[in-house]
């Protein structure tokens, strides 16, 4: 993965395969910008609904099943993602930023829209700052993916243990380990890209595939940095 372009001996040919790779990259943004709008949507009906809210809020069960469906589709998706039809895995994606978007609307009426406002915006920045770092670094990235995953583990046991803890400073280090993680795995996520445009050697059918996988993993670090920078610089609702 460290050399992204291959020699393809001609300015024409190499110019070609470039602008094809931007063409995929770009439908792959599109992609993933639907799949926020779609949460986006999803997100502001539900936190409007009385009565889904109270659902949400007093039902466990219910909010825990719906947690469960997202980690089942994301599963599906991620081990079956050569093996589906397009149009199942784009459904796929979009059934898991629906789920998700009623999930997230919880978490969102606990903050001011100002919060909200402020936190997207930061959000927006940061995340494109890192993918242009990583479409543009001529750096293996690869390296740092053993580290960034082993982090994304412990924000994930971490969490799960201050749950019983409720501790302020645990929270705190887990969202700068979080912003850290997830800051990182933008650029990795942006330069793996690339990787799948020229992996799939002219295969359509697959490399359409890999941009729904890639469309799913740039949308989950644009959500989980949008939440971390709300829990880190948000104001509650009192």
């Amino acid at each position: 993965m460290q050399e992204n372009y291959r020699n393809y001996g001609t300015f024409e040919e190499e110019y070609a395969s470039v602008r094809g790779m931007n063409a995929f990259i770009s439908k792959v943004f599109g992609w993933m910008f639907i799949g926020l709008l779609l949460t986006a949507g999803v997100s502001f009906y539900v936190s409007t609904n009385l009565e889904i809210v109270t659902a949400l809020v007093t039902n466990r069960l219910l909010f825990f099943g719906l947690l469960i469906g997202e980690l089942v589709l994301v599963a599906v998706l991620s081990a079956r993602i050569t093996r589906l039809r397009y149009g199942t895995a784009l459904g796929l994606f979009l059934g898991y930023a629906a789920l998700n978007g009623v999930t997230l609307s919880i978490i969102l009426l606990a903050y001011t829209g100002n919060s909200i406002g402020t936190a997207f915006g930061i959000t927006a920045i940061t995340f494109g700052i890192m993918c242009i770092y990583g479409y543009f670094t001529k750096a293996d990235l690869t390296q740092f993916r053993t580290i960034l995953f082993m982090g994304l583990i412990g924000v994930i046991v971490l969490s799960v243990v201050n749950i019983f803890l409720r501790s302020s400073g645990v929270e705190w280090f887990i969202s700068i380990l979080s912003l850290i993680v997830f800051l990182g795995l933008t650029a990795y996520d942006m330069q793996k890209l690339k990787a799948y445009y020229f992996g799939t050697e002219g295969n359509a059918v697959l490399r359409e595939n890999l941009g729904i996988i890639g469309a799913l993993a740039l949308y989950l670090d644009f959500i989980n940095l949008f939440l971390t920078i709300l829990r880190l610089f948000g104001n509650r609702r009192r």
